[in-house]
């Protein structure tokens, strides 16, 4: 790990637990977590309160089922820009960011594009919508790929925490 990839606080092995059991299930309450991680509720909501302080927790969230709400088709879409100047790249990015069915975007490097979406809509007809009359209306859009998820190998929101010393 080098200098500038370091936690800008110090996590020990019970905030490292704290967290794995929070990306695991959000929604336990403190006197559940002090349980689990082996403090008492005080100090365990402390630590917790001190990760929220310090950005290490960002949000809590509740995942959805996908399919259950209609939403059957994932998108993993590679966009090349015309041209790579912080204007266009900000137009891009502004755009993608109203758009509800986009889950994922990134700036990226090592492929024929600029950007990478992760977009979700219910079905064929909806993307062929998405695609046509959102996507490729952003002005810089040159080229779009578009692949389709068949099945979700591996779907986690954890981060790998056992680097952390």
């Amino acid at each position: 790990m080098s200098t500038s990839d370091k936690p800008l606080i110090k996590i020990d092995n019970i905030d490292r637990n704290i967290l794995e059991q929070l990306q695991q299930n959000g929604s336990l309450t403190n006197q559940e977590l002090a349980d689990k991680v082996g403090l008492s509720p005080s100090p365990c909501l402390r630590r917790v309160r001190a990760l929220e302080e310090a950005g290490v927790i960002v949000r809590q969230v509740t995942i959805l089922d996908h399919k259950k709400l209609g939403l059957s088709l994932t998108a993993i879409i590679l966009i090349g820009m015309d041209r790579h100047t912080p204007e266009r790249f900000a137009t891009f990015e502004r755009q993608v960011g109203e758009y509800p069915e986009v889950q994922e975007c990134y700036l990226i490097t090592g492929q024929d594009a600029d950007y990478m979406l992760k977009v979700v809509v219910p079905d064929m007809d909806h993307y062929h919508h998405f695609l046509l009359n959102r996507i490729t209306r952003i002005q810089g859009v040159s080229g779009v790929h578009s692949s389709f998820v068949l099945r979700r190998v591996i779907d986690s929101t954890a981060l790998p925490l056992g680097y952390l010393s």
